[in-house]
C-alpha cells in the first residue's frame, strides 16, 4: 500500500484497485458510520464525492475504512487563471444549495461536539458559547470587548428566522477541490464541520478559504464575497457566520493559540 495523504484524521492509503484504506487517528469503527451514512444520502452532484464501502476496527480498536479513491488535481496545484479558480469554488457552494439534506445530516457532530438542537441558528449558537469558553482567556487578550462580541453573535444566531436548509459541508478549500482541467471533478473530506444548514455559512466559508494567508487573501476574500451577494447571500449573515466559525475553531488545531489560523480567527473578529 502506498501512503497517499495525511491529514488531521488519519492517513490514507491507495490499495490500487480504485479504493483507498483510511487508518483514522482517533476515531473508533462507531464515531465514522454516521459519516457513512451522512455521504450516502448525498445524490449525484456535478462532481464525484467519497463513499465509505466499509469500516472495521484495527489492532488498537481504532477505525480503519475502505473508501472510493477520488482522483485530480488540487486546485491550488491546478496552475488555473484566477478567475476560473474562483468560478469552481463558486459552482461547488451553489450546487452544494440545491441539495436537500436528510435525516443523517441533523446527526452529524461539528468539530466533534454534538450539534443540532432545535433549529440551525439555535445549534450554531450553543455550539459557538461551548467552544468559546475554550478559547476564552486568548480572545479576552486579543479581541477588544470580547465579551460583548460573543453576547451580540450568539444574540444573533439565535434570532435567525428559519432557513431553507442545505447540505453544508463547511470546508470548501483548495486542497479539498480535486480539479480535471478547469472543471471541480471531486471534492473531499466531509464531516468535520458538515451538517444541514444555511448555504449562506457555506458561501462566507468558502470566500474566506480560497486564499486565508497570502498577500491577496483580503482581495480574493472580498471578490468571492461580493460574487455571492450577487448570487443572493446576505452579507451581514455572512459576516456574522464567518464571526461563528471564527469562535468555534480558533483554538481547534493549537489549544495554545500558537498558529495561524488562530490569528486569521482574531483577524475575522477584528475586521
Amino acid at each position: 500500500m502506498e501512503l497517499i495523504g495525511q491529514g488531521m484524521e488519519g492517513a490514507v492509503y491507495d490499495l490500487g484497485d480504485g479504493t483507498v484504506r483510511k487508518v483514522w487517528f482517533d476515531r473508533r469503527p462507531e464515531d465514522v458510520r454516521p459519516l457513512q451514512e451522512f455521504l450516502d444520502e448525498l445524490p449525484e452532484l456535478p462532481f464525484r464525492t467519497p463513499r465509505i464501502r466499509s469500516i472495521s476496527a484495527g489492532e488498537n480498536g481504532l477505525a480503519v475504512s475502505v473508501e472510493d479513491k477520488l482522483t485530480g488535481v488540487p486546485l491550488h496545484e491546478a496552475g488555473l487563471p484566477e478567475e476560473q479558480a474562483l468560478d469552481a469554488f463558486v459552482a461547488v457552494v451553489e450546487a452544494l444549495r440545491t441539495v436537500r439534506p436528510g435525516v443523517a445530516s441533523k446527526a452529524l457532530p461539528m468539530v466533534g461536539q454534538p450539534f443540532w438542537t432545535e433549529s440551525w441558528g439555535q445549534s450554531l449558537a450553543s455550539l459557538v458559547r461551548q467552544r468559546a469558553a475554550t478559547s476564552k482567556v486568548h480572545f479576552e487578550r486579543d479581541v477588544p470587548a470580547f465579551a460583548e462580541l460573543l453576547d451580540n453573535v450568539v444574540s444573533q444566531l439565535t434570532a435567525l428566522p428559519t432557513a431553507d436548509l442545505s447540505v453544508v459541508h463547511g470546508d470548501v478549500c483548495p486542497p479539498n477541490l480535486l480539479m480535471d482541467g478547469h472543471q471541480v471533478a471531486a471534492v473531499l473530506d466531509w464531516g468535520f464541520t458538515s451538517a444541514a444548514g444555511d448555504n449562506t455559512f457555506e458561501a462566507s466559508l468558502a470566500a474566506g478559504f480560497f486564499d486565508m494567508y497570502g498577500p491577496d487573501a483580503r482581495r480574493l476574500d472580498d471578490l468571492l464575497l461580493d460574487r455571492f451577494v450577487q448570487l443572493g447571500h446576505d452579507r451581514e449573515r455572512m459576516h456574522l457566520y464567518r464571526q461563528a466559525y471564527a469562535i468555534i475553531t480558533a483554538t481547534i488545531y493549537d489549544e495554545n493559540a500558537g498558529d495561524g489560523h488562530y490569528t486569521w480567527c482574531v483577524n475575522q473578529l477584528t475586521r
